[in-house]
């Protein structure tokens, strides 16, 4: 039995995620950044992270350097911004309307992220159509008591109760 693209994608969207805006710097030290539902823990011990990383995005040469990234996770009230990064334009920090703050390791916090997590990156594995970037993380924040934003079925979603 083959497995389509399409089917794969309809089923994973029955795990609800959270909504991440990963960010890091070019080579000429600009600022980037994406969204992406495929984070999750590796280890906490040492303390790695992980997330898949589509070959064809426009800022994928940005994440195989040691300069490390950023990984942003996005509160309930924060859909613009999830969208604003998953748009395909070439530069996303040029007339931005959110607030960020420049990291520890030069990368882009978002204002109002319920966590963000600080990494270098520790190693680049293939994943097919995807990079699978493992960072280690070195500095972390988050925010008590706050919702998250969800993606569900593709959709966006929020708790409830």
């Amino acid at each position: 039995m083959t497995v389509t693209p399409r089917e794969i994608r309809d089923a994973m969207g029955c795990f609800a995620t959270g909504i991440t805006v990963i960010t890091a710097l070019d080579a000429d030290g600009r600022h980037v950044g994406l969204t992406a539902n495929s984070f999750n823990s590796v280890s906490l011990d040492p303390p790695l992270v992980l997330f898949s990383l589509d070959r064809r995005a426009n800022c994928v040469d940005a994440f195989r350097t040691d300069l490390g990234f950023a990984v942003n996770v996005l509160g309930e009230e924060q859909q613009a911004v999830s969208n604003h990064f998953a748009s395909k334009a070439d530069d996303k920090f040029a007339d931005l309307e959110f607030d960020w703050q420049v990291g520890g390791n030069g990368c882009a916090l978002l204002d109002g992220a319920i966590a963000s997590f600080e990494c270098v990156t520790d190693a680049l594995h293939d994943g097919g159509d995807h990079v699978i970037v493992v960072g280690r993380v070195t500095r972390l924040n988050r925010v008590e008591g706050a919702s998250p934003l969800l993606y569900f079925q593709g959709q966006y979603a929020g708790l409830e109760g």
